[in-house]
Parts: C-alpha cells; sequence; structure tokens
C-alpha cells in the first residue's frame, strides 16, 4: 500500500516534510499547494509532484493525507476541511492557540472518524525515545522527577513573537508534551515564574524570553523545565529522569562527535545551533510513524488530544505566572 501525499506549506518546515514523504517507500508526494508560487513550484519539480490548490485537494479521492505546515491560524481550518473530506492528516503544532478552538476542532475529527497526528517531533528524537525505552524497561525503577533544559541559540525576530501565542504556547509546549511522555502520569498543577532577560523588545510584545517551571502530578512526580531565548553555546537540549533505582539522561548533541584532549585540557567541538539540524531525524521519524500507522490501521500518537493537553499546561503556566500562584490545569479547562 502507497500512501498519497499532498503537503500544504512549501516553507522550512514543508521541505522537511516533503524529504521525509519521499524517501519512504511507502508513500509519495503527489501534491504541493502554496500561495507562494515560486515556493510550490520549486518543490514540485524537486520531488516530480503537482502544484495545487488546497480546494482541489480536498476532494481528490486519489489523495489519502495531507501534512499541514501552513500557519498556525489556519490548522483548525485546515484539519476540519480534510477531516470532512476523509483524508488523514498530520499537523504541525499547535492545533490552534485557542482550547476553545482545539475542542471544536478535535470534535469535527472525532465526529468523521478522521486520523490526525500532530507535529510533536521530539518525542521521535532518538536520543530521548532511549530515555523512554529505558524507563518502559524498568532499568531506573518508578519515575520520580525530571529535568528539561530548553534554551534557544537567540529570540526569533518580533513579527514572529507577536503571533506566537507566547513562550508557553509556542516554545515550551513543546516541553510540556515531553513531560507528559516521560512521567508516566497526567499532569494536575503548573508554576511557573518568568521574566525578560534578552530582548526588551519581546517585553513590550507582552511576552516573556525566560521561563521556569514545576509541574506535579497527583503522586508528586515533579518536572522541571528551564527555557531560554538565548543560549550564546548553543542550541541546548537536555533532559534527564530520576527513578527509584536509578538515573537516565540525554545530553547535548553535536554535528561531530570527537573530543580533543591535550595538556591544555579537554575542548569538545560546538553545539548544533538550529532547531532543523539539531532535530533531523526526529523530524524523519515522525512522519515514519504516522506512514506507518496509516498503512497498518493504526491511531497515529501524538494525537490531538496531545495537543490539547499541553496547550492546557501552556495555559496553566501563563495564569501562574500572572497570579504568581500554582495553578491546577482544571483552572484553564472549561471542558473538563
Amino acid at each position: 500500500m502507497t500512501i498519497s501525499f499532498a503537503l500544504l506549506g512549501a516553507g522550512r518546515i514543508g521541505k522537511v516534510h516533503a524529504q521525509a514523504i519521499a524517501s519512504n517507500h511507502d508513500a509519495r508526494l503527489a501534491a504541493v499547494a502554496d500561495p507562494v508560487p515560486e515556493a510550490a513550484n520549486a518543490l514540485a519539480r524537486q520531488y516530480g509532484c503537482a502544484v495545487r490548490s488546497i480546494e482541489d485537494i480536498a476532494p481528490d479521492k486519489s489523495i489519502d493525507a495531507v501534512v499541514v505546515c501552513t500557519p498556525t491560524d489556519t490548522h483548525a481550518d485546515l484539519i476540519e476541511l480534510f477531516a470532512r473530506a476523509g483524508k488523514a492528516i498530520f499537523c504541525e503544532k499547535p492545533v490552534d492557540l485557542s482550547v476553545a478552538r482545539v475542542r471544536a476542532c478535535l470534535k469535527t475529527v472525532e465526529e468523521t472518524g478522521a486520523r490526525l497526528m500532530v507535529g510533536f517531533n521530539r518525542r521521535f528524537d532518538p536520543h530521548f525515545r532511549a530515555v523512554r525505552q529505558a524507563i518502559d524497561e524498568g532499568r531506573i525503577g518508578a519515575v520520580e522527577m525530571v529535568q528539561i533544559v530548553s534554551r534557544d541559540p537567540g529570540p526569533p525576530p518580533p513579527a514572529y513573537i507577536a503571533s506566537s501565542g507566547g513562550i508557553f504556547r509556542d516554545m515550551t509546549i513543546h516541553d510540556f508534551d515531553m513531560a507528559r511522555f516521560l512521567l508516566g502520569e497526567e499532569i494536575e498543577s503548573v508554576f511557573a515564574a518568568a521574566s525578560v532577560l534578552v530582548d526588551p523588545e519581546i517585553g513590550r510584545l507582552g511576552d516573556f524570553d525566560s521561563a521556569s517551571l514545576v509541574l506535579m502530578t497527583a503522586s508528586g512526580r515533579q518536572c522541571s523545565i528551564s527555557n531560554s531565548r538565548r543560549a550564546t553555546y548553543g542550541y541546548d537540549q537536555r533532559i534527564e529522569v530520576h527513578g527509584s533505582l536509578g538515573a537516565v539522561s540525554a545530553q547535548n548533541q553535536r554535528p561531530v562527535s570527537v573530543e580533543l584532549a591535550t595538556a591544555d585540557g579537554y575542548r569538545l567541538p560546538p553545539l548544533h545551533d538550529f532547531f532543523m539540524t539539531r532535530y533531523t531525524e526526529a523530524y524523519a521519524a515522525e512522519i515514519a510513524a504516522f506512514i506507518a500507522a496509516m498503512v497498518g490501521g493504526q491511531t497515529p500518537s501524538p494525537s490531538g488530544a496531545d495537543g490539547l493537553a499541553a496547550l492546557l499546561l501552556a495555559e496553566a503556566a501563563l495564569k501562574s505566572v500572572q497570579e504568581g500562584r500554582a495553578v491546577r490545569v482544571t483552572e484553564v479547562d472549561s471542558g473538563a
């Protein structure tokens, strides 16, 4: 069975997903849609697919699935459109910045029986998956504490900040998903502290660039998250899980794993400086998992429900900063 894909959005991440689809023997890239003709035509030439409009792709019975790489404010509408059209959907995070809009969208997905996967790519990073495997195999006993460090080399431009939904919905949301992935229990409360230490313009836009969070489950399991929009030494991505029998961690990755030892000491190459290079394997693996779920008739994961859970944690974090207290997730979940 070969899955026929349409790619919606031919930008930076669209190009990554196009490559992943084209290199999978169970899939083919049949069409690409983008409002910028040059971008769509370039991908079409590269992969031998057609340039189509979204309106033409939706009713096309020869298209089995779509990959949504369009701006965030279009995600929910496109998910609903293609769910009603009977397509499987892979959508970059988030489904939407509004909890109510996400709930409405997921209701449509449920009613149509569509298969939806949300792009939390870090679950598919081989280093982070090895940590999860050690947990699943019982090698560190019962999980007790998780530490996540996630710091960008530098802040995005102001125009991006203004439309991103804020650091918790845009950046920390990946860490919220990873916390759920590793803790093994749902998070009940969030305490967050945030400030502007990197760029005053980020503060003028109503956002933060530095944050520390503590998440707690019902049983008392804890996760601490450290975020910054500036790490002068590179893209800082580390996790550690402490359990009753030991601990397991995934350290920073480098483009080249070489250590130089001299009389002056030990030297290592610099870290990756961009998420596109740090998570190259993860992006390919998540598309492969989506394709495998379609071929095998399985429900893809992470699901829309996972996307909603991470967004609720982001809402709780923002409320925690605003009110200076720990916030229970039920306080921000009108659908609970």
